[in-house]
């Protein structure tokens, strides 16, 4: 049964958000919802058919919306999708990053290569597109309407908060990811009235991070060691996002 959401059905509208892995798992939820109350969504990714199945889905309910190839490791890719987002839609008000990469290995296993992979897609392609955006999110900047600057969203986890078996890579990662979005949100909140925040979403069930790395017999007792004996969910990190994007945040 689908949630009813606690936030009006206008809470975004009128706002055009750019989402980079917005066609599948938490990034598509996220681009549901934001099409659901009222922003033009852009969506970024490398796969042509899973961006096109995205666009197809939002736009049989109703969201204005188009997918864009491309790869957030490439600055020449994140600035032709961010002016692409612009050209299409006549500005940039929103910024969610949510594009990451992630696999099992262990420390000894793990090659400078594919721990540099991970590094590249989450934290360096985290700031190329906060770079590139940076000229059509501050305020008075190209294409803005609001007298205010824009929003800034990174999706990042909490794998770093301690430690975990076997995601070294992306522990690295997130906790770059972290820092770039606190010293964004001072420099660019300071200088260009940009908020820039950050969800660090625990175990979030159906989602391709779930199933490729937590087997059916460790969901069971991750359900078991939460306070409410349950796993998250997509809709939920949703929520979050939409709050922290509308006005409702704007102190944030």
């Amino acid at each position: 049964m689908a949630k009813e959401s606690p936030f009006k059905a206008d809470v975004v509208k009128g706002k055009v958000c750019l989402i980079t892995g917005g066609g599948s798992g938490i990034g598509f939820e996220i681009s549901t919802q934001f099409g659901k109350h009222g922003a033009s969504v852009a969506i970024m990714g490398r796969r042509k058919q899973v961006l096109d199945a995205a666009v197809s889905s939002l736009h049989s309910l109703g969201i204005n919306a188009v997918g864009f190839e491309g790869d957030v490791r490439k600055q020449e890719d994140a600035r032709r999708v961010v002016e692409s987002t612009v050209k299409h839609f006549g500005c940039l008000d929103i910024l969610v990053n949510a594009a990451a990469g992630n696999f099992l290995v262990s420390a000894e296993d793990l090659s400078p290569n594919g721990f540099r992979t991970v590094i590249d897609i989450d934290s360096v392609g985290t700031f190329t597109m906060c770079h590139e955006a940076l000229k059509y999110l501050k305020k008075g900047g190209h294409g803005r309407n609001s007298s205010r600057g824009g929003s800034i969203l990174n999706i990042t986890a909490t794998l770093h908060y301690t430690a975990s078996w076997y995601q070294i890579h992306v522990a690295a990662a997130k906790a770059a990811v972290d820092s770039i979005t606190r010293n964004l949100a001072l420099e660019w909140g300071t200088d260009y009235d940009i908020r820039v925040n950050g969800i660090a979403p625990g175990p979030i069930g159906d989602t391709p991070g779930m199933s490729k790395l937590v087997p059916d017999e460790i969901k069971s007792k991750t359900r078991e060691v939460k306070p409410l004996y349950k796993i998250g969910e997509k809709w939920d990190i949703a929520m979050a996002a939409l709050y922290l994007v509308s006005d409702a945040g704007e102190l944030l």
